[in-house]
């Protein structure tokens, strides 16, 4: 079992905000089998009279060499400043591990599809390529816009990716199309 660290400052803690973090980090073996330890530090650092509360999330991650460190600022929902950091270790974590066994990342060639389907509450959707196939994409993986801003239908380049658990979708694109209109002489 991972060993976590928990600390919260200027926040009273909830056992369900525990527990949520608690999960979150167990996870994180999924990703890396050798972590040593797990530092999550969640606070409140400064009151904001106009922007309301922003918190803080920081993620410290050791591995056998390493330390991962993630610092996700001012967001107005703990959870969604939760997310988004581990999110963003999970990345690190994936990335440190392709580097360790030899596996680095090669771009291929950039894809097109459109937006087959999209749960906006929960952050994803996926892809209609034009190769036949569906690649997942999170809110992680849009690039431009922002995910909130793309609509089923909408047509969209990226980097297709082949992980354990199916193909995924990175660095969308929401493609212009230049309309140019042509005058019959």
């Amino acid at each position: 079992m991972l060993p976590v660290q928990i600390t919260i400052r200027d926040i009273s803690i909830s056992p369900a905000l525990e527990t949520h973090i608690r999960k979150r980090a167990e996870k994180l073996n999924r990703f890396y089998d050798r972590i040593s330890s797990c530092r999550v530090v969640v606070e409140l650092p400064q009151k904001h009279k106009h922007q309301g509360k922003l918190y803080n999330v920081r993620i410290d991650i050791t591995v056998p060499g390493k330390e991962l460190v993630v610092t996700r600022k001012c967001d107005e929902d703990v959870y969604v400043a939760i997310r988004d950091a581990f999110d963003a270790i999970v990345r690190q974590l994936e990335e440190h591990s392709r580097k360790r066994h030899g596996r680095i990342k090669t771009h291929t060639d950039v894809m097109h599809g459109h937006v087959a389907r999209m749960n906006t509450k929960e952050g994803y959707g996926f892809i209609e390529g034009v190769d036949g196939n569906e690649y997942y994409f999170s809110i992680t993986n849009v690039s431009y816009p922002k995910f909130a801003q793309l609509c089923i239908g909408d047509a969209v380049e990226y980097i297709a990716e082949t992980l354990n658990d199916g193909r995924q979708a990175q660095h969308v694109i929401k493609e212009r199309h230049n309309n140019h209109v042509i005058e019959a002489l």
